[in-house]
C-alpha cells in the first residue's frame, strides 16, 4: 500500500474501491472497524490517529455518549458526551466536522496534544447514527475540501459492507 498525495480526488476513488474490496465478504462491525482503521491510518499521510467512536448507552443509564472503538494511534479518550468535543459534536449535529486548528475549537477534548487538526464523519446508515469515524493529525489545516468528500466516499463505502449493531 503507498502513501498518496492527499487532496487528489482520483486517489481517494482508487481507495474508496480499495476499502469495498477489503470489506467485501466480512459485516461483522468488530473485525470491519479494524480494518477500516488500520488501512486508513497507512493509506493517508501525515495522521496521528484513525479510528471509531460508537454510540453505546451512558454507563449512569438514561442517555448516550460515544465509546471508543478500534482505532490506530496512542491512546485515546474513552468516552466523550454527545455534543463535547469535535467528536461529540460531529454525532450530535450529524454532520462532518473538519477542524483546522483543534487548539481554536471550543470544548476541544485534547486525547494527545501532538494532535492539530481533525476530521470527524458521522456513522449515520438508514437514518439511525452509530458513532463517528475521527482522524486527528499533527499538521495544521491539514484536511482540504476534497480530504472531506474523498474521507466520507470511503466511510460510506464502509458502512454499506458493515453490519452496524
Amino acid at each position: 500500500m503507498h502513501n498518496f498525495i492527499a487532496g487528489d480526488t482520483n486517489d481517494f476513488s482508487l481507495l474508496t474501491r480499495q476499502v469495498s474490496s477489503l470489506l467485501e465478504g466480512e459485516r461483522d462491525l468488530v473485525a470491519n472497524t479494524s480494518q477500516f482503521a488500520a488501512f486508513v491510518y497507512e493509506a493517508l499521510p501525515e495522521l496521528n490517529w484513525a479510528g471509531f467512536y460508537l454510540l453505546r448507552p451512558t454507563r449512569a443509564g438514561g442517555g448516550e455518549e460515544l465509546l471508543v472503538g478500534p482505532f490506530q494511534g496512542k491512546v485515546a479518550c474513552a468516552r466523550i458526551p454527545l455534543g463535547r468535543g469535535v467528536c461529540g459534536t460531529a454525532a450530535s449535529e450529524r454532520r462532518t466536522i473538519v477542524v483546522a486548528n483543534v487548539h481554536a475549537f471550543p470544548g476541544h477534548i485534547a486525547c494527545d496534544s501532538a494532535s492539530n487538526a481533525e476530521i470527524v464523519v458521522p456513522l449515520i446508515k438508514e437514518g439511525k447514527l452509530y458513532g463517528v469515524f475521527d482522524i486527528d493529525s499533527p499538521t495544521l489545516n491539514r484536511f482540504s475540501d476534497s480530504d472531506q468528500t474523498g474521507i466520507e466516499s470511503m466511510v460510506a463505502a464502509f458502512l454499506a459492507a458493515t453490519d452496524m449493531h
